[in-house]
């Protein structure tokens, strides 16, 4: 494909309900390759900018990866309907800061992709716009912008999404924040977070949470479709591809909600299906919990991935910074329960991310750095979790450093999960 960074490569475009639609199977089926790396992206709003971020990451990989006799790599990029509000900054801009900065109301740019992203709901979309715009002093007003915001959250009629939605038994994350506690106070909560403070109790100050009470309920739509996509659409893709090319190795790479669609693939793996050699999660956006056997405050159950990981004929390996404020900050406060107060804080682990403090409740599972997982390497199996603070740093407000993945270091952990080409740590 022109204009790419990496050849062979192809792409795998699935719609909301993971059908795939036309012929991705046969673009890769007709590959002759021996490892196959495909990665998923998070946010996106367009075709064009997908392929500049895949270009982009698989940039570093033929000078990593060429020249090992008896090695082909080929590469896939995942194309699924999903959006990036415009003020956030594109995955894999050199310092993720080249981005106006971010106002209180709806620019054109996001009613025209929230309309995309949720056909039939343009009236809602204006409705929300004139909201933002005006910023109504009232309790009724914030109470009638998070109805409408949760009604574009909802899984449209006829639509597979509803059972994609949870990371953990369904008891233990609901009702979330996001789609069910007050919205005033909700609102509060993200302005706060923002640096914003409401004095003596007046709600104006509170429309800046709103702005991102509508991001979140966004997100939380695409985290559902993630793992409807992977699921439905990845596994079982994955698994016609191990059936006619058994000797292709796959290596399933994810950002943020993509992190969610590959991992999700796993349980749409048919049985007998063994060519995922290694899973690389960039900045997940899911609970570092989903892979857990036994939760730290509930030993017998385990999260919806729990046992998963055995799947994998190597290791899976989740990238986290600390620098990610989209979710080491926003993401437990839409994920918490609503009316818990307790979590409103952000301080309560049973809602962090994966990509804020990589993979929790799996038993013996290492903890590295960067430099560690490259110098040292990572297990041949199972979960690891990768400190990648230290390049996966830059970035402002409110998403922080969650795009910045575009780095060699984050292709050379691939690699190295993979063992692509029989890599070696430290190369």
């Amino acid at each position: 494909m022109a204009g790419m960074s990496v050849q062979p490569y192809r792409e795998i475009c699935f719609d909301a309900d993971g059908d795939p639609g036309g012929g991705p199977y046969d673009t890769l089926a007709g590959l002759d390759v021996t490892d196959l790396v495909v990665f998923a992206h998070g946010w996106n709003n367009s075709p064009a900018l997908a392929r500049r971020l895949h270009s982009a990451f698989f940039a570093p990989f033929p000078k990593l990866a060429g020249g090992r006799p008896g090695t082909q790599v080929g590469y896939a990029g995942v194309l699924w309907p999903s959006m990036r509000f415009p003020d956030e900054p594109f995955p894999g801009s050199e310092l993720a800061d080249d981005v106006p900065a971010q106002g209180t109301g709806l620019d054109g740019a996001t009613r025209e992709l929230l309309t995309g992203l949720f056909p039939g709901h343009t009236a809602t979309v204006a409705r929300l716009a004139w909201l933002l715009g005006e910023q109504p002093d009232s309790r009724a007003a914030f109470a009638e912008f998070g109805m409408l915001a949760r009604q574009l959250a909802a899984v449209p009629p006829g639509g597979l999404e509803a059972g994609f939605a949870e990371d953990l038994p369904r008891d233990e994350q609901s009702p979330p924040a996001v789609l069910y506690e007050d919205t005033l106070t909700l609102c509060r909560r993200l302005a706060a977070a923002l640096g914003v403070h409401a004095p003596d109790g007046a709600a104006g100050p509170a429309w800046r949470g709103a702005r991102e009470l509508l991001r979140q309920t966004t997100y939380y739509a695409m985290k559902r479709r993630a793992g409807t996509v992977g699921e439905l659409g990845l596994g079982p893709l994955l698994g016609r591809l191990s059936r006619s090319a058994p000797r292709v190795r796959v290596h399933l790479v994810g950002h943020g909600h993509g992190a969610r669609l590959v991992a999700f693939a796993l349980r749409g793996l048919p049985e007998g299906a063994c060519n995922v050699k290694s899973v690389t999660l960039l900045q997940a956006a899911f609970s570092h919990y989903a892979f857990a056997t036994g939760l730290p405050h509930a030993p017998y159950r385990r999260g919806v991935l729990g046992g998963f990981e055995q799947l994998v004929d190597g290791p899976v390996v989740a990238c986290h910074s600390r620098h990610d404020t989209a979710l080491g900050v926003f993401y437990p406060l839409a994920s918490s329960l609503a009316g818990d107060t307790h979590a409103a804080a952000g301080t309560d682990p049973r809602w962090w991310a994966m990509g804020h403090d990589g993979i929790q409740g799996v038993a013996d599972t290492p903890r590295l750095t960067l430099d560690e997982a490259l110098r040292g390497g990572v297990p041949a199996a199972g979960c690891v979790s990768v400190d990648a603070s230290a390049v996966v740093r830059h970035g402002r407000p409110p998403t922080g450093a969650h795009g910045d993945i575009c780095h060699e270091e984050l292709a050379r952990v691939v690699l190295t999960a993979g063992r692509i080409g029989g890599a070696a740590p430290g190369t």
